[in-house]
């Protein structure tokens, strides 16, 4: 047996909520320079007059590793960990309720059965994804203007600071301005988390049922990546049209239909994919460290909790 052993009591909602959480802060650390790399890459090509065009940057990115190098050598290393506190922020409020409570959320439509199917399971992670993104839209809000903003000389940021983000945000745009693009955000977070989620899921009971892996490290390794490829390849056009919308200034776009509207007739439906090998590459391995950590982290805490309890 690799790492913690299961419980003999299942995690309590409260276990997983804090769980998910620090998981998914976790993974947000190994793995943000990627998503930085991600954002870049998908609002290149974006038309001037855009929230991006306050960076000044005229800098062409060719591929994910290629875009870290670049920014490295013209912001600095520092500038491939723009927007982490927000990281950080979003990810306590949006992964402790999208994933946390997801298992909760699907006992109640399932009403505590045995048998969970398909629907259920997309069900919960629809609506999981949806209350998660309800609450920590800002965060993201703030964490994608940051990593898309640019240092260059000569010319002034836009945000200087993740609190003078929020601020400007709000001052400029309205209070609405820090929800600008949760449409868009819903429909990617549901489609995320039920891919995300049900595929884990599926291919975690199925390795369970099928191959000689028991509940350990190997199997939540292989579910993860598996699931991380699968959201991926589903996801990428919602989170560019997210990530182009959220960034944009205000009233470049009437609405989300018309950005990706734009998209199309500017750039061509390649544009849709945009970023697919640095979004893979974060989302696989934001995926794989997430799961395991969170898994490990239920157990430990489960682990604690009965150790306590004897103890006393």
């Amino acid at each position: 047996m690799v790492g913690f052993r299961p419980a003999d009591v299942p995690p309590s909602a409260a276990v997983k909520f804090v769980g998910a959480g620090t998981a998914a802060c976790i993974a947000d650390l190994l793995t943000f320079p990627l998503d930085t790399a991600k954002v870049r890459l998908q609002i290149q090509g974006e038309a001037r007059g855009s929230a991006a065009t306050w960076s000044g940057s005229a800098v062409k990115y060719r591929g994910v590793f290629g875009t870290i190098a670049t920014m490295v050598r013209t912001e600095g290393p520092l500038s491939l960990y723009s927007g982490l506190v927000a990281g950080l922020q979003r990810q306590m409020s949006f992964a402790s309720v999208r994933i946390g409570l997801y298992d909760s959320v699907k006992q109640f439509y399932t009403k505590g059965s045995d048998h969970v199917g398909i629907g259920s399971r997309l069900l919960a992670g629809s609506t999981t994804g949806a209350l998660a993104v309800a609450i920590a839209q800002p965060t993201d809000v703030v964490k994608v203007r940051l990593q898309a903003q640019a240092r260059s000389l000569g010319r002034a940021r836009r945000y200087c600071s993740t609190v003078d983000a929020y601020r400007t945000i709000a001052k400029e745009e309205g209070i609405c301005g820090l929800w600008k693009g949760t449409a868009p955000n819903i429909a990617r977070n549901a489609i995320v988390n039920c891919t995300e989620l049900v595929t884990y899921d599926f291919i975690k009971d199925m390795l369970l049922s099928s191959t000689p892996l028991t509940d350990n490290l190997p199997c939540h390794f292989a579910s993860a990546f598996g699931a991380g490829l699968c959201t991926t390849v589903i996801a990428s056009p919602v989170d560019v049209v997210k990530t182009r919308y959220m960034n944009s200034a205000l009233g470049q776009y009437s609405s989300v239909l018309n950005c990706a509207a734009a998209m199309m007739t500017n750039e061509g439906p390649r544009a849709f994919y945009k970023g697919f090998i640095p979004s893979f590459l974060r989302l696989g391995s934001w995926n794989v460290v997430m799961f395991v950590t969170y898994e490990q982290l239920k157990r430990a805490m489960m682990a604690a909790n009965h150790s306590c309890k004897t103890y006393l």
